[in-house]
């Protein structure tokens, strides 16, 4: 049976902790740590372009919201994921091509593979290796939230104009409403961030850190 607040006119619903999972996309140490692997190839005036910019912002403000939303959604009960890039072989054989062409491999069970420890997981709390932009297309978590009796979605994480819109098309197609937390998600600038949040606006319902956080609290 669905639950009533299923909503097939509008996107703007407010969470039901019990009918919701928080997702972070790609929150790992190959791209948001100084010494993650996507870096590695980088001469010091690109890692200075490119890399520190955007780890700075990761830091300073990114981060602290990406815990912010954590924290709440785990005192409101609401259940809270993770998906990380990583192959499920050593060599990357079972790569998407798209991931070949990119050259780029997370080995299973690396270091790079592993979500930042600021918003690692706890307990139980379950971690979806995924070897394609969207989580969901190369894993099983479309089965896992239906076997929870999850509608709603909240995705923060990174790169808001790749694998955090993936996953909001995707979950959208698949008949779950998606909540994007838009500060709590980042990608290389300004603009494409702005471009971003405004390109996927028409898929999600999209809400601030700070208003997030006072929806679920009592």
């Amino acid at each position: 049976m669905q639950s009533p607040f299923l909503s097939t006119t509008s996107r703007e619903i407010p969470i039901v902790p019990n009918r919701a999972a928080l997702l972070f996309i790609d929150v790992q140490n190959f791209s948001c740590h100084p010494d993650g692997a996507e870096w590695a190839s980088m001469t010091p005036a690109e890692c200075a372009e490119r890399r520190d910019p955007f780890l700075a912002e990761l830091r300073s403000q990114t981060l602290p919201r990406m815990q912010r939303v954590q924290a709440a959604a785990r005192k409101a009960g609401v259940e809270v994921m993770f998906t990380t890039i990583e192959s499920l072989t050593l060599d990357g054989r079972d790569r998407s091509l798209d991931y070949k062409i990119s050259g780029f491999n997370v080995p299973k069970g690396s270091w790079d593979g592993k979500v930042l420890d600021e918003i690692a997981p706890q307990g139980d709390e379950m971690v979806f290796p995924k070897s394609s932009s969207s989580v969901f297309v190369s894993t099983h978590i479309d089965y896992v939230l239906r076997n929870l009796g999850v509608q709603q979605i909240i995705i923060c994480g990174v790169l808001t104009d790749q694998c955090v819109e993936s996953a909001i098309r995707d979950a959208c197609d698949l008949g779950y409403l998606v909540t994007q937390v838009t500060d709590a998600c980042l990608t290389f600038g300004a603009a494409r961030q702005a471009a971003s949040i405004a390109a996927i606006k028409g898929y999600c319902r999209q809400v601030t850190t700070d208003q997030l956080v006072a929806e679920l609290q009592p």
